[in-house]
Formats: C-alpha cells, sequence, structure tokens
C-alpha cells in the first residue's frame, strides 16, 4: 500500500498516476509516489526520449519568462502550473524583479497544496485552484485580481497543458478567452505535445496516458499554432521547444523532444 505524506491532500488517489506527479518524477522531483514513477519508466519505455522532452520544456518555461520580463512585462499567469520544483516561474521573475507578480493556476490538489506551502509569506505570488477550462473563474477569482491588473501587460503560460484538454471541451475557444482578457503588450507563450515527428510512439504514448487520471492528446503543429490567434509570434516562431531561442546548442533531432510551441505577443 501507498504510504500517504503529510503534504498529500485526504481526497487524492495516491494508487493511480497522476499526469502533475508523473511531470515532477521526469524533472527529478520529489513529490511523487512509485504509482507515477512507473509510470514515467513506462512512458520512457514507449516513447524513448519523454523524460528529456519534458525537461526541454521546463528549459523553455525559463527562457521564455525572461523573454517576458526583458520585454518589460512584470505580470505572470502560469496556467496547469503543476508540483513546484526547482526553476518555479516566480523563482525566475523574482531574481530579476521582486516586485513582479506570479499568479499560478492549477486543479491538482497535491499541485496546489504544495504550492501554497512555498509561496507562504510571499506576498507577490499565489495558487489559484481553478478550472483553468473556466476562464472568468480564473481571470475574476479574487486571488488573481489582487495580484494582477489586466490594464496592465500580463504573460499568460500554457505549458505541456492543452494536450490534457478533450476536444469535447473547445481549447481553442478556452485560449481565446485568455486572449481576449489580457491587453495590448502582453504575451502568450504555448507548448503542446504533437505526433508530427514519431506518430507510432505518440499514439503509444496517448494509450499510456489513457490509464492515468489525467488522458492525452497529441495534435498537429498547425492546430498548435493557431492557438496564438491574432497574436504576432516572436522569432523564431513556433517551432519544436529546443530550437526556441536555445541558450546553447540545439539538439540534432529537436523534434525528438515532443513539445511544439512559441511565444506570441499582443499587437
Amino acid at each position: 500500500m501507498a504510504q500517504r505524506l503529510d503534504w498529500v491532500p485526504d481526497n487524492v488517489d495516491i494508487t493511480k498516476p497522476s499526469a502533475a506527479r508523473a511531470y515532477d518524477a521526469f524533472l527529478g522531483g520529489a513529490h511523487n509516489f512509485e504509482v507515477d514513477r512507473r509510470f514515467a519508466r513506462q512512458a520512457e519505455e514507449v516513447f524513448p526520449g519523454v523524460g528529456a522532452a519534458c525537461r526541454a520544456n521546463r528549459s523553455f518555461l525559463r527562457r521564455a519568462v525572461l523573454f517576458g520580463l526583458k520585454a518589460g512585462i512584470r505580470q505572470f499567469l502560469d496556467l496547469g502550473s503543476g508540483i513546484p520544483t526547482v526553476g518555479n516561474v516566480h523563482e525566475v521573475v523574482h531574481a530579476v524583479d521582486p516586485s513582479a507578480s506570479v499568479v499560478y493556476v492549477d486543479n491538482d490538489p497535491v499541485a496546489t497544496a504544495h504550492s501554497e506551502l512555498i509561496l507562504s509569506g510571499n506576498d507577490r505570488a499565489a495558487i489559484v485552484q481553478a478550472d483553468l477550462c473556466t476562464p472568468e473563474a480564473v481571470l475574476d477569482h479574487p486571488v488573481t485580481l489582487g495580484l494582477i491588473d489586466f490594464e496592465q501587460p500580463v504573460m499568460v503560460l500554457m505549458l505541456a497543458l492543452l494536450h490534457f484538454i478533450p476536444d469535447a471541451r473547445q481549447p481553442a475557444e478556452i485560449v481565446r478567452a485568455y486572449r481576449e482578457r489580457v491587453c495590448p503588450g502582453s504575451a502568450l507563450a504555448i507548448t503542446h505535445a504533437t505526433a508530427a515527428a514519431r506518430p507510432d510512439e505518440m499514439r503509444a504514448l496517448e494509450a499510456l496516458y489513457a490509464t492515468s487520471s489525467n488522458p492525452a492528446v497529441a495534435r498537429s503543429p498547425e492546430w498548435i499554432t493557431s492557438l496564438f490567434g491574432e497574436f504576432e509570434l516572436v522569432e523564431p516562431g513556433a517551432v519544436f521547444v529546443p530550437e526556441w531561442r536555445p541558450d546553447g546548442a540545439t539538439p540534432v533531432n529537436p523534434q525528438d523532444h515532443i513539445f511544439f510551441g512559441g511565444v506570441a505577443t499582443k499587437p
């Protein structure tokens, strides 16, 4: 039987893997269970390199946030933020400007409980437990409005998130609602799993995720690019994440890293 730790809310099923805890395992975090680590190993078997892809996505987060800061943005809304680990948005942001605001949003009880723990005493960052598929519940939440002024530029982050939203919930319309709420000068960062380069392995990975608490669906690069709508993509456009303004040499096969996306600004 899995041991329940003091950071795990009582209503969490620790016998079934969750995407948030598996992602934490991929990143080398400590807030996961054997069921999640076993799931991560199975994912690596059906899609070799998936762990490296998650770490590359985490690196993209840092680069995207630094882009936002350089552009003068001082408000950040991280949707589907997951379980906090090294390199959180507020850590990157506050290393540059301690007065900047960060709001995390997640509906995973473990993610929100641990976020509350690490953000205790921080008056410039907070967590909202809400369903991001209901934009008004997020955007009009008192915690959100207490830290974010939507009349000033905001960077909205949707990283490794939207592939967990099924077509029936109209993910493109959800993204549109967030785009419409922010003012000109704001930015949108998106990464999303795609089957473009390795379709057979991705289908196997989708089948594995279907056994977890968070089924996932990979989508085409064209569909992912369309999510930016009227926003203007910054160079190099929508690409596989290791190709987006890399710190060092781009991997020989960046498509092996699964995630496709970019950053765009609102004109």
